[in-house]
């Protein structure tokens, strides 16, 4: 057990933000905490970092305990270069690396090498080496590499200093210099931020296989919940729930625990109506007063089952059609993507080429491709509000389109939320707007706020409200899970999984990728890749292809070295000349190799000799001897190999 968290409470003034939390980290488990905004996800992190007081409760943390904690948008910022602050992670490994190089150097000075002094330098060398070893000291470098490349810094120069870098790149840096701490418990809140793909499946596959202490993973990715965890942990009305499994499979058990209190609500609630009918009816009847009144008292100690959902209604959203396309609802052809203007210094820049798409009535459609490829230029070039240079974009017959912008930067931000809707619908009468509103919870005051100054959940659900009275039978929408809670995600999704219409949509939401389109496209700066199924089909036919591709490599060196043979034997007297050359070549080398290998047996025996390791000199000559005759071996090993498959 790493912590032991009980009864915990914290409060704000008169606002209670945690009730009697308990919670119990064990060592090498995996917890995904989740929690509405405002929860108090944050508050509990900085109560176990120790950053926070706590009201009531206590908190028992193991004396080997060590943290990680990667904060939300937190990140490097410091005047050092890449390679220093990752090495600092290695602090306590290398500083036993320069103590040994500086007893090499104490040894060296001495003549005697029997003498206490010097046996005694040999002693401690031996204790710090092997505990140098046992830290895999001699690979500090390649994992540093390793992480580094993971998390998207293989272009980067390792001296690279920190403050050149972008907010997302030190976020990313801060995360791989907490890897290479590997502390026994590592806290990620919302470590997917600024990663692409590629890095989170590495970080992924990192955190699964190769990371052997517990994780605590604040996330609103789902997907990445779903790979890393096997233990969820929510916060909802201040107290902490447990569900043992993924997110996929807290969903389930979350909503069979709200049907069991539900019933238990509506049981105790009957109860409730039936003792208090009782006690009006009986209290103040002499013959039953008694009777009615140990019914108060019951009354009085009941514990109250809290009404499921009571403060915590989900937003409702549904997209609707009016009218029904043609078949073919876009036709794309050479399309060109580019960026910048004749005026401009750069000038046109191409971005994209020769995209080529056709999408039927009915389609549900992703695109993904690398940041700044084009996907979201895309979105707007075939709806005409940026000019393209080559191509052609033909939208069929009877569509319409509806577009949600990933910023909302099409919202009016000096209109009040609910003017934002009364002037693009002004014969829809007010209280159709406010129920609108309503619907994804813009109530009471909040409608009345400027577009500015609402959160940024808050004006992706007044965009959703435009969609749905617009009633289009096509959307677009360009990254609509941005600003989202969970529950408001799982709702999104449901709403675009119902649509009649069409859809195309730009996501790095993985989960979402996975449950609502037919079709993934890929952009390229060479154009799109079509696969017929949702996420998980893509990657399985991304690493079918490159496994085909490896294949196809090796079966061509395969016939390129078969076909230096003829059917019935060499083309050539000079083929055949080269061939013996490489028969003598390969015995020779068979002879070197054994003569070699009996060499480092006797060198071996040699070093566990008294008279050898207790000379320090001795034994550094020996070891030199030793790794060169390793390295000979290793090249006779290679050049034999070569040899032998040339002759296959």
């Amino acid at each position: 057990m790493l912590i032991s968290i009980s009864n915990l409470s914290k409060s704000f003034g008169e606002n209670q933000i945690l009730k009697d939390i308990n919670l119990t980290i064990e060592d090498n488990c995996r917890y995904g905490l989740i929690g509405v905004n405002g929860a108090g996800k944050s508050t509990l992190l900085s109560i176990i970092m120790g950053e926070l007081d706590y009201d009531d409760g206590d908190i028992y943390k193991s004396p080997n305990l060590t943290i990680g904690y990667l904060k939300q948008n937190s990140g490097l910022d410091r005047n050092s270069t890449i390679i220093s602050e990752m090495r600092n992670a290695f602090s306590d490994i290398i500083k036993i690396e320069d103590e040994l190089r500086l007893i090499e150097e104490k040894m060296l000075s001495y003549s005697e090498h029997n003498s206490s002094e010097y046996k005694s330098l040999m002693s401690e060398y031996s204790k710090k080496q092997s505990y140098f070893e046992s830290m895999d000291g001699y690979n500090i470098d390649v994992k540093i590499k390793t992480v580094l490349n993971g998390l998207g810094f293989s272009d980067r120069s390792l001296e690279t200093e920190i403050n050149v870098l972008s907010g997302g790149e030190k976020t990313r840096l801060a995360l791989a210099a907490l890897l290479l701490e590997e502390p026994n418990l590592l806290i990620l809140d919302e470590p997917t931020n600024h990663l692409d793909f590629k890095t989170l499946d590495w970080l992924e596959n990192y955190l699964i296989n190769s990371y052997k202490g517990s994780l605590l993973i604040v996330s609103h990715d789902r997907y990445f919940l779903d790979n890393t965890v096997e233990n969820m942990l929510e916060i909802e009305r201040g107290k902490m729930y447990s569900y043992n499994g993924n997110y996929s499979k807290y969903l389930v058990l979350k909503e069979e625990r709200n049907e069991v209190l539900r019933k238990e609500y509506e049981a105790q609630q009957l109860q409730i109506s039936q003792m208090q009918t009782y006690i009006d009816k009986n209290i103040t009847r002499a013959s039953t007063s008694g009777s009615a009144k140990s019914r108060v008292k019951a009354l009085e100690r009941m514990e109250l089952i809290e009404k499921p959902d009571d403060d915590i209604k989900p937003i409702k959203l549904k997209f609707e059609t009016i009218k029904e396309p043609y078949k073919d609802v876009l036709t794309v052809e050479n399309l060109d993507i580019t960026v910048g203007d004749r005026e401009s210094a750069g000038g046109i820049k191409n971005i994209c080429s020769g995209l080529n798409l056709s999408i039927k009535r009915g389609d549900k459609v992703a695109l993904i491709g690398d940041n700044g490829i084009g996907k979201s230029s895309f979105l707007k070039v075939i709806q005409d509000i940026i000019p393209h240079q080559n191509g052609s974009v033909v939208w069929g017959k009877n569509t319409s389109v509806s577009y949600y912008e990933q910023e909302n930067l099409n919202l009016n931000p000096d209109n009040l939320a609910i003017n934002e809707l009364w002037d693009r619908f002004p014969r829809i009468p007010e209280a159709q707007i406010r129920r609108v509103l309503g619907n994804v919870r813009l109530t009471k005051e909040d409608v009345y706020k400027p577009v500015k100054v609402i959160s940024g959940g808050e004006r992706a659900k007044l965009a959703f409200c435009i969609i749905m009275l617009e009633k289009s039978n096509v959307i677009l929408f360009d990254e609509p899970t941005n600003h989202l809670d969970l529950p408001s995600k799982e709702i999104l999704e449901q709403a675009m999984n119902e649509y009649d219409g069409t859809l195309l949509f730009v996501s790095h939401d993985r989960y979402l990728l996975n449950k609502v389109p037919n079709k993934i496209i890929e952009m390229t700066k060479d154009g799109f890749t079509i696969y017929d199924g949702n996420f998980e089909y893509y990657k399985q036919r991304k690493e079918w292809i490159k496994q085909k591709q490896s294949i196809e490599t090796n079966n061509k060196v395969e016939t390129n070295n078969s076909s230096q043979k003829s059917s019935g034997g060499y083309r050539s007297k000079e083929q055949r000349k080269a061939e013996t050359k490489r028969k003598l070549q390969i015995a020779e080398l068979e002879k070197m190799i054994s003569k070699t290998e009996e060499e480092i047996s006797a060198l071996e025996n040699e070093m566990t000799k008294e008279e050898v390791f207790s000379d320090y000199i001795l034994m550094n000559e020996k070891n030199s001897e030793l790794e060169k005759l390793n390295s000979n071996l290793e090249e006779y090993y290679d050049n034999w190999t070569k040899l032998s498959e040339e002759q296959e």
